[in-house]
């Protein structure tokens, strides 16, 4: 994948012995306030599992001298004109955060896109977080055609 000599920074294709180390960052990054989740070591191992034993999956880790610091669990979505990549969920370790962890994951991400030939990306995200300044600034837009919508019982 991608390799920066400079700082022994790289971004690979996600293996499944990297799930427990995601996991962690997974609830350092929304276990607090701003976020308000309650993940546990668990909880978290398991949701990352599912994504990662679905048809189509994609995953990629960013690296910096052999330290996890981030990573994004995306799924091929098939669509009737062309499939596109959804990203399912990203995330930077709280103190790497702001560096360009992010923004690599999303350029081999975009990588993936073209050599594939999908249409491109969708992802939901929380719009009362910082993400969507993040994802606007990596070139996303707002969909105005889209609705998320939820029930909860």
């Amino acid at each position: 994948m991608q390799n920066d000599e400079r700082n022994s920074t790289m971004i690979r294709k996600m293996q499944k012995q990297d799930i427990p180390s995601c996991a962690e960052i997974l609830c350092a990054v929304y276990n607090n306030e701003l976020w308000q989740c309650r993940w546990t070591a668990e909880t978290s191992c398991a949701y990352l599992d599912d994504y990662f034993d679905a048809n189509k999956f994609v995953g990629f880790v960013v690296e910096e001298n052999e330290k996890l610091l981030g990573a994004m669990f995306a799924h091929e979505k098939i669509w009737w004109n062309n499939s596109e990549l959804f990203i399912d969920e990203m995330f930077i370790l709280p103190e790497y955060q702001r560096k360009g962890y992010g923004s690599m994951l999303i350029s081999a991400a975009e990588e993936y896109v073209s050599e594939k030939k999908l249409a491109g990306f969708t992802l939901s995200t929380n719009k009362y977080a910082p993400a969507p300044i993040f994802y606007r600034k990596n070139g996303f837009v707002d969909c105005e055609h889209i609705l998320f919508m939820c029930k909860e019982i």
